[in-house]
């Protein structure tokens, strides 16, 4: 791992989390989430903040949004599907697959030049059908293909594209520092291969809301961005984070160990990690701040969560919840 800059590297602690989300099971608290988040105003003044926002996490693969538009930026014209698949964490569906797959014929590239590593598919039935781990199946697989498509528009490299030095990662990290608004303070390499930059929660929920707010005059890549995922939530996450984004009108992507970034069709946008890494309380913590802020309908909101968020069961049948809760 690489230092970028002089900017404070103290990451998030125990000591700047706050419990966010709990587990009850038959009337007693038997799980309890600690993160830090932070939420955004329309026009970007801060709303609300638990923990310490201003610590450092790694954002995961909520950075591949502004990975995507710097491929935009260097000159590779993507489809919609495929455009939504570049900043995806998929499932390795056959149709996933096909997109992606889609994307390197396009450049006259093949799986085989991808360097993510393989791995099986998330989604159940695709899996069942798989006799081994492939690179398309893996989640990040199409954010590398539009890497390597941006390496042949350019000619550069494409055997170290992953590499720190290599030109198209020099410019993801100026995108990443415009969008934020801030140096980065620390680089380290993420599941896929590609660096991943830590930075604060606060600067992460500032990078989103510029991209989701941006039109067709300020940021043409932006609102191209924003569009496509808009119209193909079904590309970019988990069927749970689609099923949100189309019912809400939300721009919302979760990255590994903990990380949710979510805005509101007004803007209203909020950025948290859990502490430990789970997942399971990402939305119901990340849309509940949302319904608190005015932004989202509460009533919606709920009904969202009631199909979205994983139930609490003995002997197949509800003795609980887990929801959002602070301490």
């Amino acid at each position: 791992m690489n230092s970028v800059s002089t900017a404070s590297s103290r990451a998030l602690t125990v000591n700047d989390t706050t419990q966010l989300a709990v587990l009850e099971r038959s009337g007693m608290i038997e799980s309890r989430h600690l993160g830090a988040a932070v939420v955004l105003s329309p026009d970007g003044t801060e709303l609300r903040r638990l923990g310490d926002p201003d610590a450092l996490i790694y954002p995961r693969s909520t950075l591949k949004p502004m990975q995507a538009i710097t491929v935009l930026r260097a000159g590779v014209t993507l489809n919609d599907e495929q455009l939504v698949l570049a900043s995806a964490s998929h499932t390795g569906s056959q149709r996933h697959q096909d997109v992606v797959a889609s994307t390197l014929a396009a450049y006259g590239l093949t799986e085989d030049d991808l360097r993510c590593p393989p791995d099986w598919p998330a989604d159940s039935a695709t899996r069942r059908a798989s006799d081994a781990p492939r690179r398309l199946a893996m989640n990040c697989s199409g954010k590398h293909a539009s890497f390597l498509a941006a390496c042949v528009v350019n000619d550069w490299p494409l055997e170290s594209y992953l590499e720190h030095d290599h030109p198209l990662q020099e410019r993801i990290r100026d995108t990443i520092v415009e969008f934020t608004g801030e140096p980065l303070a620390h680089e380290g390499t993420d599941g896929c291969g590609a660096p991943v930059f830590a930075m604060s929660l606060v600067s992460l929920a500032t990078a989103i809301q510029r991209i989701v707010m941006a039109d067709a005059a300020t940021d043409a890549h932006a609102h191209s961005l924003v569009s496509a995922i808009r119209g193909n939530a079904w590309g970019l996450d988990m069927p749970q984070v689609a099923e949100a984004m189309d019912t809400l009108g939300i721009i919302a992507k979760r990255g590994a160990e903990g990380v949710l970034i979510a805005a509101a069709p007004d803007g209203t946008t909020v950025t948290l990690k859990i502490l430990d890494g789970s997942i399971r309380p990402l939305l119901p913590v990340g849309l509940s701040l949302l319904a608190d802020a005015g932004a989202l309908d509460a009533d919606a909101v709920a009904s969202v969560l009631k199909s979205t968020t994983e139930q609490v069961l003995g002997r197949g049948l509800p003795v609980g919840e887990l929801r959002f809760e602070l301490a």
